[in-house]
């Protein structure tokens, strides 16, 4: 390795930036207050850059923070043998944290992560649901939908459908009228969908069960499924809605804690209760790892049934690092904090790279 002194860069895009983008492109601002709102994890680490500098340092790394419109010019030039991207945000459509890692393969920097085609993929719900499905993965099958037309029809279902946008995260775009009993109801949901932030909808048959997410973080060389963190997520609803979500994090989140009223869902390991499901669900992360290439960190949402059915909701490649549940998992698997996780995740894989 060189004798330059490893670096860790992370990059994010900004909430605000994002906003303001919107609004240029004519979306009505609070809809775009909205969509950005996704990138509140960008707005909840940065108070926490010093102790992610200080955490590395303490490896004998140095840290830079980097914005997604400085990314360009802040990765050329830099040292591919001692440089290592960390992408905080995706997005290819309303987002585009997936340039992030495309640059970084430009200028021939490692990325800690998936590959970039992944930052794509993940972020049409659609296209990942055909090909989770062709890998043989338990994903419903799905409807997709535009302004009140079908682009493909979704199965019949005897318990209804699921809306949901296509391209859009962070439960924007969910209402609690997203359960629809008729396609009707269904086209009309995608009308509003797209009258608001000019997305499709997915349409998936409607699945029985609570809520999950697997979170996983390669800290330590060659750490496989076993280090998956596995958690029903209950916030006392069928499911998170927009207005659940927001409420978690970014300025409503703040001004929630700070008035008293904040309150994160419950997390309760899979395996206390059901430990047929939390080895299902370890073995649907082998498929994806093993068949999309899933690596170092990401996250998968799933719905668990009574009876240890599992059914493959999505998958993150950006998991959100500093939500409450990621949070979590880096103190329960790793007994870390998250800056000291993401440091020792880096440092380990410096090491890998001066072993290569």
């Amino acid at each position: 390795m060189s004798s330059r002194k490893p670096k860790l860069i992370l990059v994010y895009e900004q909430q605000k930036a994002c906003f303001e983008r919107l609004v240029a492109n004519g979306h009505v601002p609070e809809r775009a207050a909205e969509i950005a709102s996704y990138l509140a994890q960008s707005t909840d680490i940065a108070p926490e850059f010093d102790a992610l500098a200080a955490a590395c340092q303490a490896r004998d790394l140095s840290f830079a923070p980097v914005a997604l419109d400085d990314a360009a010019g802040a990765l050329a030039g830099e040292d591919p043998l001692t440089t290592l991207v960390w992408t905080l945000t995706d997005g290819v459509a309303y987002f585009r944290g997936g340039a992030a890692p495309a640059l970084a393969r430009l200028n021939g920097l490692k990325v800690l992560g998936a590959d970039d085609a992944l930052f794509a993929l993940c972020q049409d719900k659609f296209r990942a649901g055909a090909v989770l499905g062709a890998l043989g993965l338990p994903v419903p099958q799905a409807g997709l939908a535009r302004d009140g037309h079908w682009l493909v029809e979704p199965p019949p279902s005897p318990t209804g459908w699921f809306v949901k946008p296509n391209r859009l995260g962070a439960k924007i775009g969910i209402w609690p009228d997203s359960r629809s009993s008729d396609l009707g109801h269904a086209l009309e949901l995608s009308r509003r969908v797209f009258a608001a932030y000019r997305d499709d909808v997915v349409v998936r048959p409607y699945v029985t069960g609570r809520n999950a997410r697997a979170s996983f973080l390669g800290l330590r060389p060659d750490t496989g499924v076993e280090a998956l963190g596995i958690a029903f997520v209950d916030s006392g609803g069928d499911f998170q809605t927009m207005e659940d979500s927001l409420a978690l994090y970014g300025d409503t989140g703040a001004a929630a804690k700070a008035t008293g009223t904040y309150a994160e869902p419950e997390l309760l390991p899979v395996v206390a209760s059901q430990p047929r499901a939390d080895a299902r669900i370890r073995r649907i992360a082998e498929g994806l790892t093993a068949g999309l290439g899933l690596r170092d960190v990401f996250s998968i949402d799933l719905r668990v049934e009574v009876d240890d059915s599992i059914h493959l909701i999505e998958f993150e490649v950006c998991t959100g690092l500093p939500c409450f549940d990621f949070r979590a998992y880096c103190r329960t698997q790793w007994e870390m904090g998250l800056a000291d996780a993401m440091a020792e995740t880096a440092a380990s894989r410096f090491s890998r790279m001066a072993a290569s």
